[in-house]
């Protein structure tokens, strides 16, 4: 299969690229470069194929999509806090883009379109978060990603095959410039500074490994159904719990700082992931003990230092 990957530089897209090449499957790569990162794959004369635009562009995003057979999207504006600083910006990207990715998916005749969705859709339900729930999204970013789920769900329309996975707290290799706890954590904990957590730490997250997200992933360009599906593994994991299991993996000793917490922030998510076993035959395989001690190998290999 011919797979076009937007926001192909980020976390997941980096990881993504090299566990579809391992597998078989051609890939071409879509990221604008803004966040900075820069896998050691890109623009280089062998797989994948590199293009460098915006997914705002309509025509570079048009081109990039000619002879593909699947589209995984998940180039977007993360994060909540991001979201309520600055709105008009998360909906530019999440909404228009995204938008402006499906319509070149529909006029490029594209079959599979998985997009990356997010928990925060339901960030103000009672969890285990389940694919039942009445949509509640608590700000911008959680508003945008129930966006993209719509306009995906919309592809039957067009005999497109649309599928939204709701990725809870991903984390592992490449992961140096994103802003989440874990990537946080792992990188202060190894270079000896405080961990800082927002409010008591008493709130919880569900934490998976990102080598589960691409298998995931897989199983989504090869379905033949539509649908919305929780990626997670069904454990409510505290902030404080998570700060502790970072400290002793990575073997230092440092100080927690503790700063007032932030707006939009849910106390507790996890989810209930058994649609997605029985739909698309996957479960998360990695728990978090090891997945925190293959991140940290990353981060201190020379690897983990790239841009």
């Amino acid at each position: 299969m011919r797979v076009l990957i937007t926001g192909a530089a980020g976390f997941v897209g980096a990881n993504l690229v090299v566990y579809l090449l391992e597998r078989g499957h051609d890939v071409v790569a879509l990221d604008d470069l803004s966040a900075g990162a820069r896998p050691s794959w890109w623009a280089r004369d062998s797989r994948p194929a590199s293009v460098e635009a915006s997914i705002e562009d309509h025509d570079a995003v048009r081109q990039a999509m000619e002879g593909v057979d699947g589209v995984v999207h998940l180039a977007a504006r993360p994060g909540v806090a991001d979201s309520v600083d600055r709105p008009d910006l998360d909906f530019r990207t999440n909404v228009l883009g995204t938008f402006t990715v499906f319509d070149a998916a529909r006029q490029s005749d594209v079959s599979r379109f998985v997009f990356a969705s997010s928990g925060a859709v339901l960030a103000a339900a009672t969890p285990p978060l389940r694919e039942d729930m009445a949509p509640a999204p608590k700000s911008p970013y959680g508003a945008s990603k129930l966006y993209g789920e719509g306009i995906t769900a919309a592809g039957d329309a067009f005999g497109i095959v649309g599928i939204s996975l709701r990725f809870s707290n991903v984390y592992g290799p490449h992961c140096a410039h994103k802003k989440s706890v874990v990537a946080s954590f792992l990188s202060r904990a190894l270079t000896g500074k405080p961990l800082v957590i927002y409010g008591d730490g008493t709130q919880t997250r569900d934490f998976i490994y990102v080598e589960d997200i691409c298998a995931a992933i897989v199983h989504a360009l090869s379905a033949d159904e539509g649908g919305v599906y929780h990626l997670g593994t069904g454990i409510e994991t505290s902030v404080n719990d998570l700060a502790e299991s970072v400290i002793k993996i990575a073997g230092t000793q440092v100080e927690i700082e503790r700063q007032p917490p932030r707006p939009a922030d849910a106390t507790r998510s996890f989810v209930e992931y058994e649609a997605a076993r029985k739909a698309l035959g996957w479960s998360p395989q990695v728990s978090l003990d090891e997945g925190l001690t293959r991140t940290a190998a990353w981060m201190r290999s020379s690897s983990g230092h790239e841009a």
